[in-house]
């Protein structure tokens, strides 16, 4: 089985980056200059059917992906690690510490999904749901997301890794993974410092969504809202992101 995962970094800081519905572990590179890689240790895992473990059988659950990114980091003979979700990833994220609370440190969520999943209308849902097999559909999702303002040269590149990257089994199990799940019970109350970062050009998973999920269940939960970002903060916003991610995590 491979290891999937990219790694960036040797700090004392452990950070493990959790990808969208739409990305892989390469998406993050564009973020990669950016980092401190002195203070912090970055690991970028793909979960089964993305990136690297293409084709690679698996359930495509939150389960699943939460227990293999602990098994990373037993690999990777990492203990504690702070966590970064990126959409789907929030999820992930949120289901491992659901499931190790121990061994988390600090959650950074970039336009995450809550862990009670996301209520669609019957329109919405046609439109993700279709996005397995449709790339028309993946490309009006992103450019939906993240506020119709941006270059079709940009869509066209976003939607094109995402069909490289993604085996459309997975994307399909996935949606339901992260859509309609809900564990919120599992981690609420927990005392995680918590950032939450979202796009002011994200219809769906912005300020109020996230106030009235992340910023009710974390005691210790600091909402940030990004300018000029929709719910691509990784891409439209990589040094404001950056900057914002490790001032967070370096007090922690």
């Amino acid at each position: 089985m491979s290891t999937g995962h990219e790694e960036i970094g040797r700090g004392e800081h452990a950070v493990i980056a959790l990808h969208g519905w739409f990305g892989s572990a390469s998406a993050w590179r564009v973020l990669h200059p950016h980092l401190d890689t002195g203070r912090f240790r970055y690991v970028f895992p793909d979960y089964r059917g993305y990136g690297e473990r293409l084709g690679e059988a698996g359930e495509h659950t939150l389960a699943e992906a939460a227990a293999d990114v602990l098994a990373l980091a037993d690999r990777l003979g990492i203990g504690t690690f702070s966590l970064i979700g990126h959409s789907m990833g929030g999820s992930v994220a949120q289901r491992v510490l659901a499931d190790a609370p121990e061994r988390v440190r600090a959650l950074v969520g970039i336009s995450p999904v809550p862990a009670s999943g996301v209520p669609f209308d019957d329109q919405s849902w046609e439109l993700f749901s279709g996005a397995a097999d449709d790339l028309g559909n993946r490309r009006a999702i992103i450019d939906l997301t993240t506020g119709n303002r941006l270059t079709g040269v940009w869509l066209d590149a976003m939607v094109e890794h995402s069909r490289r990257h993604a085996d459309p089994a997975a994307v399909v199990d996935y949606l339901h993974a992260w859509a309609r799940t809900d564990f919120h019970a599992e981690i609420e109350n927990n005392p995680v410092p918590v950032k939450v970062i979202a796009g002011e050009h994200d219809p769906a998973l912005g300020v109020e969504t996230m106030k009235a999920t992340f910023g009710v269940w974390y005691p210790d939960c600091e909402i940030e809202v990004f300018a000029n970002a929709g719910h691509y903060a990784i891409d439209e916003t990589p040094i404001a992101l950056a900057t914002a991610v490790e001032r967070f995590l370096a007090a922690r």
